[in-house]
């Protein structure tokens, strides 16, 4: 090991309070972030802890996670904060301790809990904080490549989205054209799509020789996934519920599931493929499109797939059960901890079909943007695999700067 590297322990390195109380009652409106044992959980009108910070789950199933807040925030008393990070780079501290399995140190009672004093005792190696200063630039490069990929792909859903609002929900075009006037940003081959009146419906008028249809009569396939027999490696990928957040699927959450203990045949997921969260409480309603699919990909018994069928197309249906999704969320029955998501529910939902023509130009715009999301998506994946290899390597001084560098500047 360099000279540069020193053997020390974890209350060597940082040190560390349990974070305080903060009661709903107590919460008042402002910009400072809460943060607690899974991250960010609100925001208050005062901060408790300078920024940069570095939090660790202190209880319950989040025990052991890392967070990083760049501004000053509120430590919950779920958490572990960093009162002094003794000369060491902040931003180092936090990706040096997400290598570390901090779970692994529960201080022994029934519910998994940290205690600081026992963490302290874990044996690092620390290089000098000049090369702490170097990694972390390498590593936020990597991240700041990946936040501002997502960026991007949230103002083009965001363009998606505005788009099947004006024409689909607001009606814009036809409303301008019953008013004499041109609609906006349109040409006349393009406004001669849309008509120029409205007729009633059960969702309230509609425009003229539009229809109304339920979604189980526009969809091909609409049913849950099975129940994988799981394996560690080979086999097929298994979507799960953790899997989808934030209208987008994350394969890194994924499992692998054993075909030959379990067929898989016609559940093979397709591109445009949206799937929804259907049980449990927080999860239940959260819904996703698939954009791409390099390999075969099926989804558990807690996940239900609807396709598109002849009559809809799946950019449209994708944009429509986005905009849907408080009214899925509250559709779940059953008992607390037990909340189910019924097929059948889903299945009578009223959906809007319109002309043939508008759905056909709806399609051109938005399966570019859809093209271009999948393509951030997949660098996003790449991105943050080599991150968090090279991480680890890194932290530790397996990996010399040099060669991070050279693998990083390749990926991009």
């Amino acid at each position: 090991m360099s000279s540069e590297w020193q053997e020390c322990t974890l209350g060597d390195f940082v040190r560390l309070q349990r974070g305080h109380d903060l009661t709903a009652s107590q919460q008042q409106p402002g910009n400072v972030p809460i943060m607690g044992s899974a991250g960010p959980n609100g925001s208050h009108s005062k901060a408790l802890a300078k920024g940069p910070g570095v939090v660790i789950g202190r209880s319950g199933a989040s025990a052991g996670r890392v967070h990083f807040s760049e501004v000053d925030y509120w430590p919950h008393n779920t958490c572990l904060y960093v009162t002094d990070f003794l000369g060491n780079n902040s931003r180092f501290a936090y990706y040096l301790l997400k290598t570390i399995d901090l779970a692994a140190f529960n201080s022994g009672s029934a519910q998994p809990s940290l205690n600081r004093n026992f963490l302290y005792s874990i044996p690092l190696n620390i290089p000098a904080r000049n090369i702490q200063d170097q990694i972390v630039e390498t590593l936020e490069a990597l991240d700041n490549r990946i936040t501002l990929l997502r960026e991007t792909n949230t103002t083009l859903e965001a363009i998606a989205q505005a788009l099947f609002k004006s024409w689909f929900v607001d009606f814009d075009p036809v409303h301008a054209k019953m008013q004499g006037r041109a609609p906006e940003g349109m040409d006349e081959a393009t406004a001669d799509l849309f008509p120029d009146s409205f007729e009633g419906s059960e969702l309230g008028p509609v425009p003229k020789g539009w229809r109304v249809e339920r979604l189980g009569e526009v969809c091909s396939y609409l049913n849950r996934g099975i129940s994988p027999k799981y394996l560690e490696e080979g086999g097929v990928l298994v979507i799960n519920q953790k899997c989808i957040r934030d209208f987008s699927v994350d394969y890194s959450k994924a499992r692998r599931h054993d075909k030959a203990q379990r067929k898989i045949d016609g559940r093979q997921l397709v591109v445009g493929d949206i799937l929804v969260n259907s049980t449990g409480v927080g999860t239940l309603g959260r819904v996703a499109q698939v954009l791409t699919s390099n390999e075969v990909v099926i989804v558990d018994s807690h996940v239900t797939v609807v396709r598109a069928g002849g009559k809809l197309s799946w950019p449209y249906l994708g944009q429509w059960m986005t905009r849907q999704q408080p009214n899925i969320e509250a559709m779940g029955e059953g008992s607390t901890g037990q909340t189910e998501l019924a097929r059948s529910k889903l299945s009578v939902m009223p959906i809007l079909v319109p002309s043939v023509d508008a759905l056909r130009l709806f399609d051109e715009v938005v399966t570019s943007l859809k093209e271009r999301i999948a393509v951030n998506e997949a660098c996003v994946s790449e991105l943050a695999k080599l991150r968090d290899t090279l991480l680890p390597r890194l932290i530790s001084g397996q990996l010399q700067l040099p060669d991070a560098q050279q693998n990083f500047e390749e990926a991009l």
